[in-house]
């Protein structure tokens, strides 16, 4: 199947602005914005969709047909608090939800779900890490139930770890290090003994792109590095091949990993861009 028009979600995110550069070279993408942006893209193939409520959403989805939609959109806090609660199912389940009522109008062959391997954390199945991850779920369930009334729809649902990237601009621990790195400032680091399992945000673009140009099978599927790094792993490769050395204090030598529940990999699909010197090259600039 030839995919020509693109509905993305969470286009202003790190995620999704990625995706946003990359797709927009060959396909015409539709983004939806709540409002407009003074920085307004100047490429004839992003139509932007501009939405003050969710009643002006719905009522511009009705007019478009898409060939796939991409939702990547969400609202993230690891720990919630009661302020939270609004954005945070407004964000991860009600916006979602308007798109997916409208994938049969909308003529919809595929819809993309990204997710999250936390909803299972540790590896241990409907173990939430926190509130956001609860939502995912949910969103997940909504997904189950729209797939048995739109049948023509194929639904891809992507649980990611934890990613990185060039513009990545949250207070992630490779930015933190990468922002430390160029003051010349001491980073505390949790463990010297932290693993933690990175996903480069081309790598999801490469998975997305899979599934774009290939006929493969609908279903869950996890986007994760074929192994954990250990951090210490990270700061020795950084501090054996560049002039200029990280400055660290390590907190604790407590081993700290997570376990990644048993998803199937994406057929076709293998991080490219992930290894330890693309993240050390990453922070060192």
């Amino acid at each position: 199947m030839k995919i020509n028009k693109i509905l993305l979600t969470g286009s202003s995110g790190f995620i999704g602005f990625e995706l946003l550069k990359n797709l927009s070279k060959n396909y015409k993408v539709y983004i939806t914005l709540r409002k407009k942006n003074k920085n307004q893209f100047k490429n004839k193939n992003i139509v932007e969709i501009y939405f003050n409520n969710y009643e002006t959403l719905n009522k511009k989805l009705k007019k478009i047909r898409i060939d796939t939609v991409i939702h990547c959109a969400t609202h993230y806090v690891k720990h919630h608090n009661f302020n939270d609660i609004k954005k945070l199912s407004d964000s991860n389940i009600l916006f979602g939800n308007i798109i997916l009522e409208n994938l049969e109008k909308m003529n919809v062959k595929k819809f993309i779900n990204f997710s999250t391997v936390w909803e299972n954390y540790n590896g241990k199945k409907e173990n939430y890490f926190n509130l956001y991850a609860a939502y995912k779920q949910s969103f997940n369930n909504l997904i189950s139930f729209y797939k048995k009334i739109f049948k023509k729809t194929k639904f891809f649902n992507l649980k990611i770890s934890d990613t990185f990237g060039q513009f990545d601009k949250r207070k992630k621990i490779i930015n933190v290090l990468k922002i430390n790195y160029k003051k010349n400032i001491v980073t505390n680091i949790l463990s010297k003994n932290l693993f933690l399992n990175l996903l480069n945000v081309s790598d999801i673009n490469n998975a997305t792109k899979l599934i774009l140009e290939q006929n493969l099978k609908p279903g869950a599927y996890v986007l994760k590095n074929k192994k954990d790094f250990c951090i210490s792993t990270i700061i020795d490769d950084i501090n054996n091949s560049s002039n200029k050395k990280i400055k660290i204090n390590w907190l604790s030598k407590k081993v700290m990993k997570e376990k990644i529940y048993n998803y199937k990999n994406l057929t076709g699909w293998k991080p490219l861009k992930s290894k330890v010197k693309d993240i050390s090259r990453l922070i060192t600039g």
